[in-house]
């Protein structure tokens, strides 16, 4: 039978084993949790990972209603600031008439 000197390399190299596999366990624990927390804030942006890795993006959907609110304002807010005064920039005025032309 060995005696316990020959015994304590072997009990210090479990011990040092038993200590990085313990810190492995809880760095891979802590990057999991880091995976999870970034991908439901992705996903609360619309963004996502497909099971390939490639990205996909969603699209906010928007009603109709707020659609077209949006867009006929848009246009108020042009009809409004337009200039009552201004020419066109191909030079062509619908009130005039070209010459020689009765």
């Amino acid at each position: 039978m060995a005696d316990l000197g020959s015994l304590i390399p072997l009990i210090i190299l479990l011990v040092v084993l038993a200590g990085g596999g313990y810190i492995a366990y809880q760095m891979y624990l802590w990057s999991a949790e880091m995976k999870d927390k970034a991908s439901e804030q992705m996903e609360t942006k619309n963004i996502g990972f497909t099971k390939e890795g490639g990205l996909r993006v969603g699209v906010k959907s928007i009603d109709d209603e707020t659609y077209t609110g949006k867009t006929q304002n848009v246009l108020v807010n042009v009809w409004n600031n337009a200039h009552p005064d201004a020419k066109p920039r191909s030079g062509h005025s619908g009130d005039k008439m070209a010459p020689g032309s009765s």
